[in-house]
């Protein structure tokens, strides 16, 4: 049920703004994810899924798309305990001047379920890395 997953991320995504603190290690995600060729292929279809969501894709209007894929990838590699160091800017920095709300932000995580379901991802792996993500939602809305 595809119902569960979004209202578990919409959760955690709230609740992230009360605990800033980062979930303990989860020794697993990064092969649960694929490794780094897993993580890239994630990446890719949620950026497919963001240039086709109106609901956010002017936000990447002037983004260098090869750059965000390998910051993105470098990111969530990172998130997912794997052997990468993310060179991108903080959060804070990276989403400066955007006033991204609430409703792009949760837009973004549903582009993100998205893509993790349309690459096979399963459920409880897709809440794994939600959770690791969750806590940088406040360094990104009204920033």
């Amino acid at each position: 049920m595809r119902l569960l997953p979004i209202l578990l991320a919409s959760l955690l995504l709230a609740g992230c703004a009360q605990s800033p603190s980062q979930p303990p290690a989860d020794p697993g995600l990064y092969q649960a994810l694929g490794g780094k060729p897993g993580i890239t292929r994630l990446v890719e279809a949620m950026l497919l899924n963001v240039a086709q969501d109106p609901r956010i894709v002017s936000h990447f209007k002037n983004v260098d798309p090869v750059r965000l894929r390998d910051k993105l990838v470098e990111k969530f590699c990172v998130e997912a305990g794997g052997p990468c160091v993310y060179s991108g800017d903080s959060m804070a920095e990276a989403h400066k001047g955007q006033n991204i709300s609430k409703a792009e932000f949760n837009a973004l995580v549903e582009d993100l379920l998205k893509a993790m379901d349309s690459q096979g991802i399963p459920v409880p792996v897709q809440n794994r890395l939600i959770a690791r993500l969750a806590p940088q939602r406040e360094e990104v809305i009204h920033k």
